[in-house]
């Protein structure tokens, strides 16, 4: 009987492939977005995935302005903002959020949804939202 190793190969980080995504919000539920473009970020959806390397792809997201929440979170969900001065805490709810910047409110989300550790920060620069439909990015996605 002959006996067969496999043995599994140890990714390099030079050897990661970075994919670009286009997710369209409009008219989609904040949180189940969010979760799947925190996973395209991480790169969990990948076979190579392994926690310790950052294997994630580029997201770009559009339509930002018109992504929805579900019950009464447009009038009681809130943002904080604090400067540290006394009284200098300003909150807002979602819907002040959106008037004023809506890109703000799925980077904020994502970054939440994101594991606090290094590759937090360099996930959410390949992170890209915009307002409308357009965007700058036309020739990177498939």
């Amino acid at each position: 009987m002959t006996h067969q190793t496999h043995s599994t190969r140890s990714v390099k980080a030079q050897e990661i492939q970075r994919d670009w995504h286009l997710i369209d919000v409009k008219g989609r539920i904040l949180g189940r977005e969010i979760s799947r473009i925190t996973e395209l970020l991480q790169g969990k959806h990948k076979r190579s995935y392994v926690p310790y390397l950052d294997m994630g792809d580029n997201v770009v997201v559009i339509n930002a302005a018109r992504v929805e929440v579900t019950g009464k979170k447009e009038s009681q969900k809130e943002y904080d903002r604090y400067s540290g001065y006394q009284g200098g805490r300003k909150v807002f709810t979602y819907a002040e959020m959106m008037k004023k910047d809506p890109e703000k409110v799925i980077r904020h989300a994502v970054a939440g949804m994101l594991p606090k550790n290094k590759h937090r920060d360099p996930r959410l620069a390949r992170l890209f939202v915009f307002t409308g439909a357009e965007h700058p990015y036309g020739d990177k996605l498939q």
